[in-house]
């Protein structure tokens, strides 16, 4: 692709890109409008633009570079895309619907490196990051999606819990949220957006100290070093303890509410003893912490791993209240298309192997 995406320019950067070539602030925000609002998919389209401000876009960005590869529509209402990129590389986004309104997860890597052993995302080794404007037209598909039903529907949260680590990818993610938070576009109320990671302790702390007032996931899994390390690999470089520390950084600079994510695998880190040491480790920061239980989407290359009943589900939760810790249990949405995160991605390339040496 010799030219960029335009949706990788904050509205700062576009309004410097006219002055730049004579023209006003007011053009920018036109053009801005047009893109967010009106949501064009060529830039001719942007009718009331001038003819020349037309031809300096198309002389220096492109507009859509992601094309719709195959969508999964669940009975809940849940659209899965598989969206292929400019370079041929396949990412996964999903359409959610919930009482509150309607959510887009967002992938930020073409592929991730962190390793998780009941994940779906990583089957697949990280082959580069997503441009800020690749994440970006993640949601403005969606929203192109919604607008050709006809139903005056409109994204209102977003959450970067697609394949790949946010962190890894801080820049981008970051330009991203300066992007969809701008009130003259998208205007997607910061906290209406959760970025979640692995634990990279280290971007925690520059992510508290960003300011960009979104919330924050961090993908805890088990409450113990030993049984973390047997299933998140990123574990052995950055132990519970080193990742308790930056939370507390976070929450001390930010005091702001965290979510601690607990994917429960059966017979693994589901037991009440579990629970209880999941409790210890949060300690004081009960105020401030919420521990959302994920039921466990299985996955074909995972069979070490089984879903966790709801009986047991619902013993570990109790245990957890009894605790004082505030907790809750994610709603399940698309369990009957390929409901894994990188599920859908991985048996896509699976199947187009499959082919080429068929």
């Amino acid at each position: 692709m010799n030219k960029p995406s335009i949706y990788g320019l904050t509205f700062e950067q576009l309004t410097d890109f006219f002055k730049e070539h004579g023209y006003t602030k007011f053009r920018a925000a036109q053009v801005w409008e047009w893109l967010y609002r009106k949501r064009v998919t060529a830039f001719s389209d942007m009718i009331d633009v001038k003819e020349e401000c037309i031809k300096l876009l198309s002389e220096h960005f492109v507009l859509l570079t992601l094309t719709e590869h195959t969508r999964q529509e669940s009975a809940d209402g849940t659209n899965k895309f598989l969206f292929k990129l400019h370079d041929g590389n396949l990412i996964e986004t999903v359409l959610m619907r919930h009482k509150f309104g309607l959510s887009v997860c967002v992938t930020t890597q073409v592929g991730c490196n962190i390793g998780c052993s009941f994940c779906a995302s990583g089957l697949l080794a990280k082959s580069r990051d997503l441009s800020s404007a690749e994440i970006v037209e993640q949601i403005v598909q969606a929203q192109l999606h919604l607008d050709r039903m006809q139903q005056n529907e409109h994204v209102s949260h977003v959450v970067v819990m697609g394949i790949g680590e946010p962190f890894d990818n801080f820049t981008n993610m970051t330009d991203f949220i300066g992007v969809i938070k701008s009130q003259k576009g998208l205007a997607i109320a910061a906290r209406h957006i959760t970025v979640s990671t692995s634990g990279l302790a280290g971007k925690i702390v520059e992510f508290a100290d960003s300011d960009l007032q979104v919330n924050l996931a961090v993908s805890l899994h088990a409450p113990n070093n030993e049984l973390r390390t047997r299933i998140m690999k990123i574990n052995k470089a950055i132990p519970i303890e080193k990742l308790m520390e930056s939370i507390d950084y976070y929450l001390e600079k930010t005091n702001r509410r965290i979510t601690l994510e607990y994917i429960l695998l059966k017979d693994v880190n589901d037991q009440k003893e579990h629970a209880l040491e999941l409790a210890e480790l949060i300690g004081n920061r009960r105020s401030l912490a919420n521990v959302n239980l994920i039921p466990y989407n299985p996955v074909d290359e995972h069979s070490q791993y089984q879903r966790t009943d709801r009986e047991t589900i619902r013993a570990f939760y109790d245990t957890l209240k009894k605790q004082g810790v505030s907790v809750s249990v994610r709603l399940e949405h698309g369990t009957d298309i390929d409901a894994a995160c990188g599920q859908l991605r991985s048996k896509q390339i699976k199947k187009t192997k499959e082919l080429q040496l068929g």
